[in-house]
């Protein structure tokens, strides 16, 4: 991903939930003509057949069932444009092993494109090469800006971790000892959502590429990031690192959680070690639990993404590009679904839009 310092604003960028559904409609192809029984013609040289996308999540999570019902919206509004539409959805729960497995067997279907987050970039270049080689390839959620990806939807997480870190400002104004927990660091998003954080809280310049290494405290004039806790994706084990934690330092200030289980663990640890409103829990997503500690005043506050509208988007512009059309892509290859802030003030009418989107009754309001 191309220019994602702090203040920079892509090309090509959509805003609110309402907003992002009402700008999918912009997205359904125009450039394939209908056959009878909703066969279609991809553009020149196309062959008439029914088209089947893939959608490879990173692991298993409430998350990716948010982005998988907006994968269903999206083949639903393709069937419904006349276009006989199958999409494939594949949740690795056991990582890079268990992803690559799931899309060499896509790639053997013959899927007509793959949307993919993937786990870590850098060790699994041969396998994105190969997608690249034998179908449409883009990404979501978390990029790989070296391999041949033709275009990542998703937020600038490097931008988002800043913001995270601005919300830890407002919570702890007077400076405090933080801790950082996450699935992994192999994915791009993890990394620079936490290096956005430690970026911010030290009063550093803006720079998407610095990084630096987990294991040592990082001591800035009023804020200590103590350590990162990486959990692979275990849940029992990210409650266990949180609890740790709060064990190890009685001095505790303040629990980030990057990935969407995580703040709702730090919730239970903190709740069970009598901590409430003593340690400041943000995090990011908008996982249920994390939405609830908000409401009820036990979490600060979360920077969510919109998972319905990475998984949506993904087919569409699969789709789009299949039919020939690639207008949608932006010069530097992003399209930017930002990043929003949710608090104790915004929480509930937030938490009823996501909800109406999932087609779910309206939470209760506190």
């Amino acid at each position: 991903m191309s220019h994602i310092g702090f203040c920079w604003q892509p090309r090509f960028v959509m805003g609110t939930l309402w907003g992002w559904l009402a700008a999918s409609a912009l997205l359904i192809s125009s450039g394939c003509e209908t056959k009878p029984g909703g066969m279609t013609s991809n553009g020149p040289g196309g062959s008439s057949k029914p088209l089947k996308y893939a959608y490879v999540t990173n692991g298993v999570a409430d998350f990716w069932n948010v982005a998988e019902a907006g994968v269903r919206q999206a083949e639903k509004d393709l069937n419904a444009a006349g276009k006989s539409t199958k999409v494939e959805v594949r949740h690795p729960p056991d990582g890079v092993v268990d992803q690559k497995r799931m899309v060499q067997e896509l790639l053997t279907l013959g899927v007509d494109g793959i949307s993919i987050s993937p786990i870590d970039p850098e060790n699994q270049s041969d396998l994105l090469a190969e997608i690249a080689k034998q179908t449409i390839f883009i990404t979501n959620d978390s990029d790989a800006p070296k391999s041949e990806r033709l275009v990542y939807i998703g937020m600038d997480n490097y931008t988002a971790g800043r913001q995270c870190g601005e919300m830890i400002k407002e919570a702890l104004p007077d400076g405090g000892k933080v801790m950082i927990f996450v699935g992994r660091l192999g994915q791009l998003n993890a990394k620079q959502r936490r290096q956005g954080i430690i970026d911010e809280l030290l009063g550093r310049s803006v720079d998407p590429e610095r990084y630096d290494e987990p294991g040592k405290e990082l001591v800035g004039d009023k804020y200590t990031i103590l350590d990162t806790r990486t959990d692979d994706f275990d849940l029992v084990k990210a409650k266990s690192l949180a609890q740790d934690a709060i064990t190890r330092h009685q001095d505790l200030n303040c629990m980030v959680g990057l990935f969407a289980y995580n703040p709702p663990k730090i919730i239970d640890a903190v709740k069970d070690a009598g901590k409430v409103g003593k340690i400041q829990i943000l995090g990011f997503d908008e996982d249920e639990g994390t939405l609830q500690g908000i409401q009820d005043g036990v979490m600060y506050g979360s920077c969510v993404q919109n998972p319905y509208q990475y998984g949506y988007q993904s087919i569409m512009m699969l789709d789009k590009i299949k039919s020939g059309d690639k207008s949608g892509i932006p010069e530097d290859k992003f399209i930017e679904i930002p990043v929003r802030k949710i608090t104790k003030a915004n929480v509930n009418e937030f938490w009823k839009e996501l909800n109406q989107l999932l087609g779910k009754p309206a939470p209760e309001t506190k």
